[in-house]
């Protein structure tokens, strides 16, 4: 009689430990499915940006036949059914702020720049690549419309500002 009291408990800890371990490792696999995805959809978002190279500029423009930079940002993102807002300042205040930690910067991450010495952000663009301290980016310029530059350009790179990261 006593050993059949102990086979019980012993009974639930095997089942027990079984389960919370399958469960474990499923989470572990799932994080990395997850992860892979991310930058499979990363990839996407900048073949997307990338296909409106050359496109000119244009106010509010938000079509192939003219962008402005927060206008690229929002109908690429848009694309895959990610709603941003359609400024560039309200886009910086969407995911995970990251600073200005370079390092930490991933491709399909949004660049915040403040140019013509003003207080707010005011443009915006797609991090196509990552290169130690340099990052790579898609927007459109006022003056050459959609393009890919860089932070290592002296224009952008006093008017860095912020990074933000959108995708999870």
């Amino acid at each position: 009689m006593r050993n059949k009291s102990l086979l019980k408990p012993l009974f639930y800890f095997i089942i027990s430990s079984i389960i919370f371990t399958s469960c474990k490792s499923t989470a572990v696999a799932t994080g990395k499915k997850e992860k892979k995805n991310n930058l499979h959809l990363a990839e996407k978002i900048i073949k997307t940006a990338s296909e409106n190279l050359g496109a000119p500029y244009k106010y509010a423009g938000t079509t192939k036949s003219g962008f402005d930079c927060s206008g690229l940002v929002f109908s690429t993102f848009n694309q895959y059914d990610i709603k941003l807002p359609r400024s560039s300042a309200e886009q910086s205040k969407v995911g995970i702020d990251l600073g200005k930690n370079v390092s930490k910067a991933q491709k399909g991450d949004l660049i915040f720049f403040k140019t013509n010495n003003r207080n707010k952000i005011n443009h915006v663009g797609i991090i196509t690549e990552t290169k130690d301290d340099e990052l790579q980016f898609i927007h459109s310029s006022t003056s050459r419309g959609v393009i890919i530059s860089s932070t290592k350009e002296a224009y952008y790179e006093k008017t860095f500002t912020q990074l933000s990261r959108i995708l999870p």
